[in-house]
């Protein structure tokens, strides 16, 4: 006796769909959840989040994260970025028009609190679709994105051209901790090299 709106999105890129974790069926619907907690340790810890096939390349970027630059990275799956905007808008709104209420805490923040580092969020979409989450992270927020217009004869060119490859989101968070003095510039260029970015790339824009 609903009325309901059901989409599947195709892509034209094969990979494995793992199981769904336990527990996250809430997270699907609301619009965010946490894919893969990093191991506790001390020493430096990020948030990356990814949608769609860049997840494939966020979880890649953990990995070198944690092997190469020895920072925890934990990984969160973005089912719904306007379900995500939409119920934090509505929260706000209604701390608003109830100021002697307790204010409502949208449902990002209530995800992130607790996990700390800077938060960096990739996806095939424009910088602008997942910006409109910037409100309701707490700390440094960095979007990828691909703005601007290439081409490309493979998608790791095509994902290189727009940096939002797994290079780019390792640097995107090398970036986010050195400006956070967390960070040594000077190890931030050395994993450029190392990664093969160049500062004198073409921007996509």
């Amino acid at each position: 006796g609903e009325n309901r709106f059901y989409y599947i999105t195709t892509m034209n890129e094969n990979y494995v769909q793992p199981d769904m974790p336990e527990g996250v069926e809430e997270g699907i619907i609301e619009g965010v959840y946490l894919l893969r907690r990093a191991p506790a340790r001390d020493g430096l810890r990020v948030q990356l989040m990814g949608a769609g096939t860049i997840l494939r390349e966020v979880e890649a970027a953990a990995s070198i994260l944690e092997k190469d630059y020895q920072v925890a990275a934990d990984i969160w799956s973005l089912t719904s970025v306007n379900q995500l905007q939409r119920e934090g808008k509505s929260a706000l709104r209604w701390n608003m028009l109830h100021p002697l209420e307790e204010p409502r805490v949208p449902y990002l923040p209530r995800q992130l609190q607790g996990h700390e580092g800077p938060v960096v969020v990739a996806t095939d979409y424009i910088k602008a679709y997942t910006d409109q989450l910037r409100e309701f992270v707490p700390g440094r927020y960095v979007v990828l994105g691909t703005d601007g217009f290439g081409r490309s004869d493979t998608r790791d060119k095509l994902r290189k051209f727009f940096e939002v490859s797994r290079e780019y989101i390792v640097i995107a968070a090398l970036k986010a901790l050195a400006d956070e003095g967390k960070f040594e510039p000077e190890r931030l260029v050395e994993a450029m090299r190392s990664l093969g970015i160049s500062a004198d790339k073409t921007d996509p824009l």
